[in-house]
Formats: structure tokens, C-alpha cells, sequence
């Protein structure tokens, strides 16, 4: 592929048919190779079994609906940190969420914190928060060009 044709298909102006060059039909299938499906809910993530048993999840969800709270509660119950994404959600539903989630923090001594426009943070009473504003920078460093 030529280096126009390249930067084209980076651009989005053409397609980029050129990924078919790395796929062998012999040792490609398009389907599942086992017949076992997993399945799970896509609106809701959580770390592997690995980092379930060192206590390093954090699980994100972003809810359609005030239904979807459950989910929430049930992961910040067992101690997970919480990621809310509400950007898909009306906005009576996600103040509703919102409450809701203020309430689960409040009566598990956790944290709720504002990560972004309609996107919160819940940490459970065990787990710090460590922000990453200037504390940690030199003030003679490098971007100081005075």
C-alpha cells in the first residue's frame, strides 16, 4: 500500500481492505471455536478472577436506565470502586441514579466523587483516592522555562 493510499485510509477517505492480507483461511475462523458462549451484560465490567483475589477491581457501568442501578449497588456493596458513566441516560433517570448512588456511599461510609460531566467515581470506606494535580511536581523542573 502506498504511503497516499495510507494516509488516505487514516483519514477515513478510502477503505482500508489491507488487514485481509494478515488472515489465512486455513487457520481462520470467522466463529467461536468452541461452542461455549460467553456471555455477560456489556453496560457492566469487571476486572478478571486474578484481580478479583488481590482486591484490584474496579468495575464501570454505564446504566440505559434507573433499572441498571441494582448492578451498582451490587458491586459497590462487595467492595468494588464503582466507575458511573450516566452519558447515555436521560437526565431524570440519571439524577435519580445519582441519588441513588449518594445514598450507597453514604450508608456504606464510602465516597462519591465527580470524574467528569455525568461521570462519577464510587469508593468504598477502605479504598484512597490519589489524585494526580501538581503536588508530586518540582517547581524548578522541566516546564518551568523561566
Amino acid at each position: 500500500m502506498g504511503s497516499v493510499r495510507k494516509a488516505s485510509a487514516w483519514l477515513g477517505l478510502v477503505d482500508d481492505n489491507d488487514d485481509e492480507r494478515y488472515y489465512d483461511d486455513d487457520n481462520y475462523a470467522g466463529g467461536q471455536e468452541s461452542g461455549d458462549a460467553w456471555v455477560t451484560d456489556p453496560r457492566v465490567k469487571v476486572a478478571s478472577e486474578t484481580a478479583e483475589e488481590k482486591g484490584r477491581r474496579i468495575g464501570t457501568v454505564t446504566p440505559d436506565s434507573f433499572r441498571d442501578a441494582r448492578g451498582i449497588g451490587e458491586l459497590f456493596r462487595d467492595g468494588v470502586p464503582v466507575i458511573i458513566n450516566l452519558t447515555a441516560m436521560e437526565a431524570s433517570d440519571a439524577k435519580r441514579v445519582v441519588d441513588f448512588a449518594a445514598g450507597l456511599t453514604f450508608g456504606l461510609r464510602g465516597t462519591i466523587e465527580r470524574v467528569a460531566t455525568r461521570v462519577f467515581l464510587l469508593t468504598p470506606a477502605h479504598t484512597e483516592i490519589v489524585s494526580g494535580e501538581a503536588a508530586g511536581r518540582p517547581t524548578d523542573g522541566f516546564f518551568n522555562q523561566s
